[in-house]
């Protein structure tokens, strides 16, 4: 499905009010978490793919010709990392774990290592260091391991999620300049909810055995990576727009909440609630090249890139490595389908510079490489010109509301 979008000029949004499904992050902790403990019950959890591919394969029951249980998770890399870990100390159980193409691409060895310190079975089907993989669940009694600090916190906090069930927790040093800390952050609050001890000192994460916990209703926060794109729209809006998006916390456990501060100096004032969070675009701001180090909060890279371009801005991004790795290189990606929009920008393997330009050329066709964040970040861009977005269904990988909210605000949306 491709999409021609087009917005009124000028184009200032009402006070349009918005509910935003669950985080995808924390909706895909807690399932595993309930896997783990069936006593907890869940509320507001996202409906995106990941998320109801992560519950399916939680409750898988095709087998392969070998009597082993076959996953497949498609393009949900949360998923992948997580379900190795879950799949590795479920004893007595054996899984052979993959995905799409793009999933038999992105690398799983550090992860593996790390569980195979610690006694687990995994093997390669094909390609060493890749899905799929064939998992042997294993009583894990080994507690001490170690693993490389700067790869993708996804990760690290697969380990954490099933150290309560380990017999002796786990004790994982971190090796190294740690990544995206506010999502490993994250893991370790949502285990204290459940009133399991953890630690976090230095590079040396702990988490403590616990077979059982407390019956508990869980509830999960509205996701902010999928608010980035309504900051976007702030930005890029008339003055005295207003967004009213819920449910958000100001305290958030997600990094992306990160979104206040940086878009504060896009012109993107911020006010919380009763747990709604509205966007205002200021009448004045000071339009200037800004700088930006996204390590704790990579996913939100490719927006606001997008959001200096339509604001006629340069940007300097930093601690971006791990986008290489993710549903396609989205540093290439971005250098291609904004070169098309007629900016000058150039990558490395862990940064981004976009020089200011005025002019951004029309009716643009931008491909979606099978990344929903590619369909949604480009999207704002039709306050300023008609786009086109290719593939534009993606989207639904973490939030398939996304065109229908649009539209609600009013987007003119045609399919072409």
């Amino acid at each position: 499905m491709n999409l021609l979008l087009k917005t009124n000029s000028p184009f200032t949004i009402h006070n349009s009010q918005l509910n935003i499904t669950g985080s995808k992050s924390e909706t895909n902790r807690l399932l595993l978490l309930q896997a783990l403990f069936p006593n907890i019950t869940l509320e507001n959890t996202s409906n995106s793919d990941d998320s109801e591919v992560m519950q399916k394969a939680l409750n898988n029951s095709q087998f392969t010709i070998d009597n082993s249980q076959l996953v497949d998770i498609h393009h949900a890399g949360t998923a992948m990392r997580f379900l190795t870990a879950f799949f590795a100390v479920n004893e007595g159980r054996e899984v052979v774990l993959t995905g799409s193409q793009r999933m038999t691409e992105r690398p799983i060895k550090v992860l593996v290592e790390a569980l195979q310190q610690l006694g687990a079975q995994i093997s390669y089907e094909n390609e060493e260091g890749y899905p799929p993989i064939r998992i042997k669940g294993q009583k894990i009694i080994a507690n001490k391991v170690s693993i490389p600090a700067n790869v993708s916190s996804q990760y690290i906090s697969a380990l954490l999620l099933v150290a309560p069930k380990l017999q002796n927790g786990i004790e994982l040093t971190l090796v190294g300049e740690i990544t995206s800390v506010p999502y490993i952050k994250m893991t370790l609050a949502l285990l204290n909810d459940l009133d399991i001890q953890t630690s976090f000192e230095g590079n040396v994460i702990k988490v403590y055995s616990k077979h059982e916990v407390a019956s508990k209703v869980m509830t999960v926060e509205s996701d902010w990576s999928s608010a980035s794109y309504f900051f976007s729209l702030a930005a890029l809006s008339e003055p005295e727009t207003a967004i009213t998006l819920s449910s958000y916390k100001q305290n958030s456990l997600q990094g992306d909440s990160a979104l206040v501060e940086l878009y504060g100096k896009m012109g993107v004032e911020s006010k919380f609630e009763n747990n709604r969070l509205t966007l205002t675009r200021k009448s004045n701001f000071a339009q200037e090249n800004l700088t930006f180090d996204l390590n704790n909060t990579p996913d939100i890279a490719q927006t606001i890139v997008v959001t200096c371009l339509g604001l006629g801005i340069g940007c300097h991004l930093t601690g971006l490595h791990t986008l290489k790795i993710k549903e396609t290189d989205r540093l290439e990606a971005l250098r291609i389908e904004l070169t098309k929009l007629g900016a000058n920008i150039s990558v490395t393997n862990d940064s981004l510079t976009l020089v200011a330009t005025k002019e951004i050329l029309h009716n643009v066709k931008i491909a979606t490489y099978n990344d929903h964040r590619m369909a949604m970040a480009f999207a704002p861009l039709a306050l300023k010109v008609p786009i086109n977005i290719e593939n534009a269904e993606v989207v639904s990988k973490s939030y398939p509301d996304f065109w229908t909210d649009l539209r609600n605000i009013g987007f003119q949306i045609s399919e072409i």
